[in-house]
């Protein structure tokens, strides 16, 4: 599937950018022209099932492009009925299953690009893809590599109840430091987004997914606090070739609660 894509810049340069759930290509907008006035041309998709893109057709098979190591990681509290089938299978909608996601980046974005990209579930897509994609450097904020068990924290219906009751007040009150064009955004993509998304999340509860190695030079941003990126997953993806910084009391949009927090953090990687 072909991605609907937006672009800032004409640069020789090229910087591609995936966003997380219930977003789209308009979260980078202050990202996007930043990297632009440093000479890139900046491509940034909108996921299956968000902003211009559709939900793509539903796979006769489990698709390729999850990392290899996803059965593998499970944390050791992981639920006993946990599936047991690669996270790339999915499970309701397969529409959205990660490899999914992964698939659609490689069949949109050129390889070889200098820079890519991606938060949250578009750190995952990214992590699938990343072998194929080759670029010169990678680049994961506050990636989604790992699912808390059901009841402690990891919930996909509530993605979906919240994009139902979602309000400018609950949206500002929820993200204090955020502008207001922050606010307007997240409203009008939660609106375009398919809430089937989130249903097709739940074989990964109890999962981690860390990336078995950094395939190409990598570098990990994580929120502060992070609950995705904790204390001894930092540790393992050091030892796995990661270089790993954090944005001081951000929260897990890094690039909207602290925009020029972030651009301290990709020092030396753009």
């Amino acid at each position: 599937m072909r991605l609907n894509t937006r672009e800032w810049g004409s640069g020789e340069r090229i910087a591609v950018l995936i966003h997380g759930i219930m977003s789209d290509s308009r979260t980078w907008r202050r990202v996007g022209p930043a990297l632009a006035d440093l000479g890139y041309r900046v491509i940034a998709v909108d996921l299956r099932g968000h902003g211009g893109s559709g939900p793509g057709d539903a796979p006769e098979q489990a698709p390729e492009g999850t990392p290899e190591n996803a059965p593998e990681n499970a944390p050791e509290n992981a639920p006993e009925n946990a599936p047991e089938q690669a996270p790339g299978g999915g499970a309701g909608d397969g529409r959205y299953a990660p490899g999914r996601y992964a698939d659609d980046l490689a069949e949109t974005l050129p390889p070889g690009v200098e820079l890519a990209l991606g938060h949250s579930l578009g750190g995952l897509a990214l992590a699938g893809a990343v072998e194929r994609l080759s670029p010169r450097r990678a680049v994961y904020l506050d990636p989604a590599w790992r699912f808390d068990p059901p009841g402690k924290g990891f919930d996909p219906a509530l993605f979906a109840e919240f994009a139902e009751r979602a309000t400018p007040a609950l949206v500002a009150a929820m993200n204090p430091r955020w502008e207001q064009a922050d606010v307007d955004i997240e409203l009008e993509t939660l609106a375009l987004w398919d809430r089937a998304g989130a249903a097709a999340l739940s074989p990964l509860a109890g999962r981690l997914l860390l990336p078995e190695r950094a395939a190409v030079p990598s570098l990990v941003v994580t929120a502060d606090p992070s609950r995705l990126v904790r204390a001894e997953d930092v540790a393992l993806l050091r030892e796995r070739g990661f270089e790993v910084r954090t944005v001081p009391d951000a929260g897990h949009t890094i690039h909207r609660d602290d925009f020029a927090g972030l651009m301290t953090a990709l020092e030396g990687w753009i």
